[in-house]
């Protein structure tokens, strides 16, 4: 039998073919020479650009590379889902298609997982030493809006929900996949209220983030969708869906 890899890190893809090659790149550079074995999934959620077939092609010359595929485009949530189904490490970490976060930024989440966290995000929200910052206007507004509106209530004690930057034991990242129902953004405040059902621990940490170009995010139209996915997160949470 395999032994499993001690690192998994799921990248949901929609329509990134030019911009995956360049994070997959930062990945092979920081962690090849380490110590800790990985794998790489690249869980593709029905690209047009032929993103899938860029990473298949990739993946010839990487065995550490792995491409999951969905049909059609059902969001970034059920990307993430299917991508953290497939994770076969001990850690398991997710992170965006367009490497906002430098790679070399786990080593902050590693810490405090090997502290006793069950779950390790990354913020844009928490300063510290050396955490250097670039975001867009457009982000930080959705960022406040997000904070002001839903995470109180729903992610209470978490300052940046949306940081696509989020590190889990393997226990932790079945757990919270298996239940994961948001096709769209709104899966980020749900792996929290997941947690929480759950009685996972959360830890929060700084982290470096860069604005990169060409993001899929719309200030008008995906606040919207992010507010209906939230809502519809409280409703299944006030049913009880996500445990007691």
């Amino acid at each position: 039998m395999v032994s499993p890899p001690d690192l998994s890190i799921v990248i949901p893809a929609y329509n990134e073919r030019h911009r995956l090659p360049t994070t997959l790149a930062d990945i092979d550079h920081v962690l090849t020479g380490t110590t800790q074995s990985y794998e790489v999934i690249v869980s593709d959620d029905g690209s047009t650009d032929g993103t899938d077939l860029l990473v298949a092609e990739l993946a010839t010359g990487a065995p550490w590379l792995v491409l999951v595929r969905s049909d059609v485009n059902r969001g970034k949530g059920h990307a993430v889902k299917v991508g953290m189904q497939a994770a076969r490490g001990t850690r398991v970490l997710f992170c965006d298609a367009d490497g906002a976060t430098p790679m070399s930024e786990l080593q902050r989440l590693h810490r405090a997982l090997m502290e006793g966290a069950d779950i390790v995000v990354g913020s844009r929200a928490i300063h510290a030493p050396g955490v250097v910052r670039d975001t867009k206007l457009h982000r930080r507004v959705m960022g406040r809006i997000y904070s002001w509106v839903f995470t109180a209530r729903l992610a209470p004690g978490i300052r940046d929900t949306q940081c696509g930057f989020k590190l889990f034991t393997a226990a932790a990242a079945r757990e919270v996949a298996s239940r994961l129902s948001a096709p769209g953004f709104g899966f980020d405040v749900e792996i929290f209220v997941i947690a929480r059902r759950l009685g996972l621990t959360v830890e929060e940490v700084a982290v470096s983030w860069h604005d990169q170009p060409g993001s899929k995010v719309r200030l008008g139209r995906d606040s919207v969708q992010m507010a209906r996915d939230v809502l519809a997160v409280a409703r299944r949470d006030r049913a009880g869906a996500y445990g007691p």
